[in-house]
């Protein structure tokens, strides 16, 4: 059976109708499969309406047909993929280079047209005639395609192995190409189905990237067995031994490729063709295919190979697809859209590894050394390790790395000092604040008294001297610094003494800047705090949860308060997490990264005002700004969307005197952690003001956001994400 795969750009209007006039051309016959998808489509779209009335005149009905993001996934199971133009071509390739041998136009193959007139324009937005002519170009283009398909298609049956129905998937770097091409015409002569995934020629190419298409296809049961060649083997059987069930065997004769099947139930076989001529490989191959495993003995010994690897029907795939589905796409949508919100970062494997490790199976109320529960002796070793090494890293007296986040963290802090009905005294939410800090919907601004602060009108600062005349008014019981938008360097130093002048408590909320803090680019509020609160995400670059610091006189009422005044059993496995976390900040590369964050900001920064918007306070001295998008005449909210669209995520928000609802905002905050974390620096920060700038100054129109999508798309794909 081939699997056809129609492409245009949203999938809604031209590869649809593809799908539905093809699967129509071949009705009856069991050898196709038809999909379509879009290089800029958004899931689940449906197809536009004069699509569905043009197919409709055909009595053909694509309806309930919905759109398809181009995938990495469909397009190996693909056996041939059609592009509606040119350009779609081209992105296809440039996205999938060993995809190339199999990529056509769709009217590639009429010669009655001149290579101009090949394209498929895009109806959209177009008359019920647009869509009609369209429509009748792909049936015409389907009908060459077609022919084309079925001259090529049927491969020699010479030779048959004993068992030709077995599927095998091929793939090599440069070195390996010409082998692996006649290994290929070999085993189509022998009348085995094989799927080649490159490369496609012999220009140089990086062979982990064929070695992890080919085992990842056997591992997930598309194809039974695997080919791969490179110049001498042992980086394709290095690589494709990292996919959890491949068991890949470097063989050099004809007897080694019939034993890794027969006694170490190999699904892989790796060749090197600098040391195996072309004929020696293919009785490998020949050996390897015709053989099966013995069992017995061999199935214990082979069972020792994975017993740290999680079987199949185990694995998340398997139990929980649909769950297994949104964690792909996901990680897709990171990997390809430019993370832009400021308070999102990326963290490390080795945080990840840890937050999903063992630990998350142990109870531990309580603290090292005096828990509830038994067996607590490793998860003890972990909550000190992390405790210590923040203290280290923040230069604190105490640490409690329990919280849950950081607004449990805040709550742990004002119920050990302050009672229902005292005052604080903290900086508005529209002003650049944070909820936890006083607002009306949040526990914060029920259980106590709050006057806010914020900036001045005149350069949207905060006016430390108003603040100081503040609190010697209002007498507040604690103040709060410490913001969530808020661009500019916070003076700690003045604030605490403002809070020692008045007998109140300071609380330091620095969970957007305890990286910048950590790495010494942005002033500490330890030693003129009373209380630090942070998160360890955002700029710290760890799992999500919180962290509370203090003196040592706080710290028996901030241990009681968190545990277990506010919360059961702390989240082992987010501490161990923290703990690598706090490692990973403590080294110098952290600081370089931190200083990079900072340097980026302000090429974002640079580059949006150079474009013509207005950022609030005029600029940035930390990893975030504020965009006045209201100054346009834009709603936060419609920027947002629009920017989505474009794969560049955002969010809105509002700025200082806001006259919108919060819902609408006329502010977006930009953010540099994450694209940070990609390793991109300023000139990247450059060309993403451009792309943002494009897509807001033509708002309304969504064929501007995907071209700027593609753009994005071929940005991410130089900076990848390693997961």
């Amino acid at each position: 059976m081939k699997t056809i795969l129609f492409v245009c750009t949203g999938n809604v209007c031209r590869s649809p109708m593809a799908e539905g006039l093809f699967r129509h051309a071949v009705r009856g016959r069991g050898d196709y499969r038809v999909l379509s998808a879009g290089v800029g489509a958004i899931d689940g779209q449906p197809p536009s309406p004069n699509a569905v009335v043009a197919m409709k005149e055909l009595d053909l009905d694509i309806a309930r047909q919905r759109s398809h993001m181009l995938t990495a996934d469909l397009v190996n199971r693909a056996d041939y993929i059609f592009g509606m133009t040119h350009n779609h071509v081209d992105s296809i390739i440039l996205l999938y280079p060993q995809a190339a041998e199999k990529t056509f136009l769709l009217r590639e193959f009429d010669e009655t047209l001149d290579i101009f007139e090949k394209d498929i324009s895009d109806p959209i937005g177009g008359p019920l005639d647009v869509y009609r002519y369209c429509r009748d170009q792909i049936e015409q283009g389907i009908a060459s395609m077609l022919a084309f398909i079925e001259q090529t298609a049927a491969p020699t049956m010479a030779h048959q192995y004993s068992h030709p129905q077995t599927t095998v998937v091929i793939g090599s770097d440069h070195a390996g190409f010409e082998q692996k091409t006649m290994l290929k015409q070999h085993l189509e002569q022998q009348g085995v189905t094989v799927t080649d995934v490159g490369t496609h020629s012999k220009d140089s190419t990086d062979y982990p990237d064929y070695a992890h298409t080919v085992a990842e296809s056997v591992s997930h049961g598309r194809s039974e067995l695997g080919i791969l060649v490179c110049g001498s083997g042992v980086g394709m059987s290095i690589t494709a031994n990292k996919v959890p069930g491949i068991r890949a065997a470097l063989v050099f004769n004809e007897e080694m490729g019939r034993l890794a099947r027969e006694h170490n139930d190999a699904n892989v076989v790796c060749l090197g063709s600098r040391f195996t001529p072309t004929e020696e490989a293919k009785k490998i191959v020949d050996a390897f295919l015709s053989a099966h495993f013995e069992g017995g003995r061999h199935e214990k010994r082979v069972k020792k190979m994975e017993q740290h690897q999680i079987p199949a029907d185990l694995k998340l795939k398997k139990v929980d697809p649909e769950i297994s589905q949104a964690i792909i796409l996901e990680a897709q949508r990171q990997q390809e859209n430019i993370e832009l919100i400021a308070s999102e970062n990326f963290t490390s494997c080795a945080v990840m590894e840890a937050q999903g490790s063992v630990l998350t199976n142990k109870y531990a109320e309580g603290y090292p050394g005096k828990r509830w529960y038994g067996g607590c002796e490793n998860v003890d070793t972990v909550e000190r390790l992390a405790i210590e090494r923040a203290k280290k890293l923040f230069g604190a007296e105490h640490a409690n790395v329990q919280p849950h986040s950081g607004s449990q963290a805040n709550m742990a802090v004002y119920f050990s000092v302050l009672k229902p009905g005292d005052k604080m005294l903290t900086m508005d939410l529209s002003h650049g604040g944070h909820l936890t800090h006083g607002n009306k919907a949040n526990f914060s601004g029920k259980f106590y008294e709050i006057v806010h602060y914020g900036v001045r009108k005149e350069d949207e600062l905060i006016d430390y001297d108003q603040l100081a005349t503040m609190a010697r008014e209002h007498k507040p019981k604690m103040i709060t610094v410490g913001a969530s938008a808020y661009p500019r360097i916070i003076d700690f130093q003045r604030m605490g003494e403002i809070a020692r002048e008045v007998g109140a408590y300071l609380l330091a909320d620095i969970a957007h800047i305890a990286g910048l803090v950590a790495a010494g680019v942005h002033p500490s509020p330890m030693g003129h705090a009373d209380f630090v609160t942070t998160t360890t995400h955002k700029t710290l670059r760890g799992p999500r949860g919180g962290l509370i610091l203090c003196g040592e006189k706080y710290a028996k009422d901030i241990d009681s308060q968190t545990f277990p005044g506010i919360q059961g059993g702390p989240l082992m496995h987010v501490i161990a997490a923290k703990a690598v976390c706090f490692h990973e900040a403590a080294q110098e590369s952290f600081k370089a990264y931190q200083q990079q964050i900072l340097n980026n900001a302000k090429g974002l920064a640079e580059g949006m005002k150079q474009n013509g918007f207005r950022l609030v306070s005029g600029g940035t001295d930390n990893h975030l700004m504020l965009v006045d998008v209201g100054a346009r005449n834009l709603t936060g909210k419609d920027c947002q969307i629009a920017l989505d669209e474009a794969g560049i995520t955002v969010n809105k928000n509002t700025i200082p005197f806001e006259t919108r609802s919060p819902f609408q905002g006329s502010g977006v905050r930009l953010g540099t952690p994450a694209v940070t974390t990609r390793g991109m620096k300023e000139a990247e920060m450059a060309a993403i003001a451009d792309m943002i700038s494009e897509v807001l100054m033509d708002i309304k129109n969504v064929d501007t956001a995907h071209q700027v999508r593609q753009r994005v798309r071929d940005l991410t794909a130089r900076f990848p994400l390693p997961y």
